[in-house]
């Protein structure tokens, strides 16, 4: 039988807590009792648990023995902020298929009003994360940055690593026609040495990209990729992206 899987927000080497909603389902809907088993994850590690006493608003658990979990995708979507309820359901979706982080962008074309409520919608995002990452039963909750203006995380990212790495970082561009995706990603791999570096891949916001913006890219080193002919909305370029990832990888 699969053993429900919980997310702690506390821990140390033998014990692992969870309060708050996680808590209260699990004490009043699943009605908790010591000695229920459980998997819990705790500091990115995936442990074989019980509980070990059981309130309304916080479960503790006993840490048994760690269980084989799959690692997330080694990629980090650079998502340009657009309309909420697509955004909510592209990081849900995201979670969901292994993306390691997103790192919401302000774009030029990101509408003036998303972008100012951009800061204040983060929280949220964060839980969606959350719950889409107990959901689909991984082993870490991926990373939802703060959303940052599209210049400064693209030169961030290449004062980081150098622009000698820069054929990690990738662009998705509508006019790029000769480089899909999978072959860009197929070079990185084929340069990796013995640890695959995490690729950061940008998706553009609706109306694409702006001619300074695809200058910034290929200042900093960024190689410009296409998913094919057909022009995809930006929750649907996320998802054909880490499949993509996924299908080079896994």
């Amino acid at each position: 039988m699969t053993r429900r899987r919980w997310i702690a927000e506390h821990w140390d080497e033998a014990t692992a807590t969870i309060t708050g909603a996680q808590a209260e389902h699990l004490a009043r809907v699943l009605r908790a009792q010591p000695g229920m088993e459980a998997d819990v994850v705790a500091g990115g590690h995936v442990f074989h648990a019980e509980v070990a006493a059981a309130a309304p608003g916080e479960i503790r658990f006993n840490l048994i023995a760690e269980v084989e979990a799959d690692p997330a995708l080694p990629v980090t979507i650079v998502m340009s902020i657009f309309k909420f309820d697509r955004m909510e359901w592209a990081i849900e979706k995201a979670t969901e298929l292994g993306v390691a982080a997103v790192a919401p962008v302000i774009a030029r074309r990101t509408e003036k009003h998303l972008a100012l409520a951009a800061e204040k919608r983060a929280e949220r995002w964060r839980r969606i994360a959350h719950e889409a990452a107990q959901q689909a039963r991984r082993s870490d909750v991926p990373l939802i940055h703060a959303p940052a203006p599209l210049a400064e995380r693209v030169r961030a990212a290449s004062m980081a690593t150098g622009l000698a790495s820069g054929s990690r970082f990738i662009v998705l561009a509508e006019q790029e026609r000769t480089t899909t995706l999978r072959l860009a990603l197929e070079e990185v791999i084929a340069g990796a040495q013995a640890d695959m570096p995490t690729l950061e891949i940008a998706i553009g916001p609706e109306g694409g990209w702006a001619a300074d913006e695809e200058a910034l890219f290929d200042a900093n080193g960024w190689r410009a990729a296409s998913l094919g002919p057909r022009i995809l909305r930006a929750e649907t370029a996320a998802i054909a992206a880490l499949a993509v990832v996924a299908s080079c990888l896994e």
